[in-house]
């Protein structure tokens, strides 16, 4: 992505590894400070996956990834048995940071299996280095292919509604749900973005606001709540989201409001698409009903950014997503095309 910086204007990534370091951007610090979190192990990436420095499933996944490379370079001996050992308590620990992005373990699980039955624990460290490269690198052509594929859904003057941030921040690069519109304006269409602040957390308001002016993309935040009004005027054209994970029959799980999106996007006959890697699709749960969904620290909910705006003794709900049921769906846009289901 593009980073204006004092330097100038630089491309980055959101995540990627110097040697035995995960260098990811703190995504805690934005929108008022652009600062780069380097992780030395594989315990470090694994809080700061659970602390929300890095999110969006598929930088979760790269960096999940990664976290597992790191566990291999981290055990310093050549017995394989207790390389084993080692690293199945690595898989376990990774894959306890985040139990609904599906990525992390697709890419856990991808690392693993390549490390499997390696008869030297120096192969095995090459081999999940080379693996989580290998991983992140094809994640951030998957987003690149999603842009390209959902860009022709994109007419000159078209008003897209956005919800929590799937963009480059959430990926590698390129994003999801943003990969679409940024090939757009790339190809000099002219797009404009509501964007959803997205409470309790306001990663609209704070992540995709900021990517959208480094780009130059025209975009108004707004509350969430207002996006109804906004379709109901005809003042949106369609709208894209992305996701934590697809089931088997299609269903989406996404930050929590993406389900009261797509229910006012079909009352009002507005498209509704979930821009998505292929790797999201967890195809081992049926629907997203059988899904656990995560609920967060209810100070989320009664504080913002460590400010308390409700009175003391007030107790709170703070599920992290939600389901959208795949009727509600008009398409998936994945790296291999828009679908009409999976």
């Amino acid at each position: 992505m593009k980073v204006k910086t004092a330097q100038g204007i630089r491309d980055y990534r959101t995540v990627w590894m110097e040697e035995s370091v995960v260098a990811m951007i703190d995504q805690t610090k934005l929108p008022h400070s652009f600062e780069i979190c380097r992780s030395p192990g594989y315990r470090e990436t694994t809080a700061a996956i659970r602390d929300m420095v890095i999110r969006g499933a598929p930088a979760i996944g790269a960096a999940a990834g990664y976290a597992i490379a790191q566990a291999a370079k981290e055990y310093a001996k050549q017995d394989l048995k207790g390389f084993s050992k080692h690293m199945a308590e690595a898989e376990k620990t990774v894959k306890s940071a985040r139990p609904t992005a599906y990525d992390l373990f697709d890419a856990v699980d991808c690392v693993m299996k390549r490390v499997e039955g390696i008869g030297s624990v120096d192969e095995a460290r090459r081999i999940a280095a080379e693996a989580s490269s290998s991983y992140a690198d094809r994640s951030m052509e998957n987003c690149r292919l999603i842009g390209v594929n959902g860009e022709k859904l994109l007419k000159n003057g078209c008003r897209v509604l956005t919800h929590c941030n799937a963009g480059a921040l959430a990926c590698v690069d390129y994003g999801t749900a943003l990969a679409p519109i940024r090939f757009a304006h790339y190809g000099k269409k002219e797009v404009s973005v509501y964007v959803d602040e997205t409470r309790p957390r306001l990663q609209g308001s704070k992540l995709t606001a900021w990517e959208l002016l480094q780009e130059g993309i025209n975009f108004s935040i707004i509350v969430d709540n207002a996006a109804g009004y906004f379709m109901r005027k005809r003042e949106v054209d369609l709208v894209i989201v992305g996701a934590d994970r697809i089931t088997r029959n299609g269903d989406v799980l996404n930050k929590v409001g993406t389900y009261e999106k797509a229910v006012v996007a079909k009352e009002n006959g507005i498209p509704f698409y979930v821009a998505v890697p292929e790797t999201t699709l967890d195809r081992e749960v049926v629907k997203g009903d059988d899904v656990f969904i995560e609920e967060r620290s209810g100070d989320e909910v009664l504080c913002i950014d460590g400010v308390r705006v409700a009175p003391s003794g007030s107790a709170t709900r703070n599920p992290s997503f939600d389901v959208t049921p795949k009727e509600y769906v008009s398409g998936y846009i994945t790296e291999k095309g828009i679908k009409k289901k999976f």
